[in-house]
């Protein structure tokens, strides 16, 4: 099961990858563009966990970074910290709530705008504080609006995890 769960994973991200880096960059409706891969890393970090999705994550990342030839390892270290830290989410708060996957993609394009900025600063690129402003609004809302299309396709895709079992009684030793 674990097994056939990674490899519907990687297929997953790797379409979501390619289609990002072809597809959904010259998207040219609005300022912002959606973010597929995002938005599968988490629907699979909130389905499969923190450990999934960090490396769904950095999977994801690094075909996006090859594919685009840009700096290495920047989108993959963004989305192995987003799909962790969505993970972490998805098991504290319970994946069956209907508001999950919207409010989590809605605060991952932000904090992912945010990091890719931080970064591509630290790094010495010339990033522009007017651009991530400008662009975020409409990411936002193209990501908020494609976030239930993508997790119930993950979700039917990738069959739920089965909760954790609960020991039924305690038994005292001594």
């Amino acid at each position: 099961m674990a097994a056939a769960d990674a490899a519907k994973g990687a297929v997953l991200v790797l379409t979501a990858a390619l289609l990002q880096v072809t597809v959904f960059a010259s998207f040219a409706l609005t300022a912002g563009t959606p973010n597929v891969l995002l938005l599968t890393v988490a629907a699979l970090a909130l389905l499969r966990g923190p450990i999934f999705g960090a490396t769904a994550g950095f999977f994801g990342g690094l075909v996006a970074d090859v594919a685009t030839l840009e700096t290495l390892g920047l989108t993959s270290l963004v989305l192995t910290v987003a799909g962790y830290w969505l993970g972490r989410y998805g098991e504290t708060t319970g994946r069956d709530r209907a508001h999950a996957p919207v409010l989590a993609v809605f605060v991952a394009t932000a904090l992912y705008a945010v990091g890719t900025f931080s970064l591509l600063f630290v790094l010495g690129d010339v990033v522009s504080g007017r651009e991530l402003v400008r662009a975020l609004l409409p990411s936002l809302v193209l990501n908020t609006l494609a976030a239930v299309p993508v997790h119930a396709l993950c979700r039917r895709l990738l069959a739920p995890a089965p909760p954790p079992e609960r020991a039924r009684e305690v038994t005292l030793l001594g």
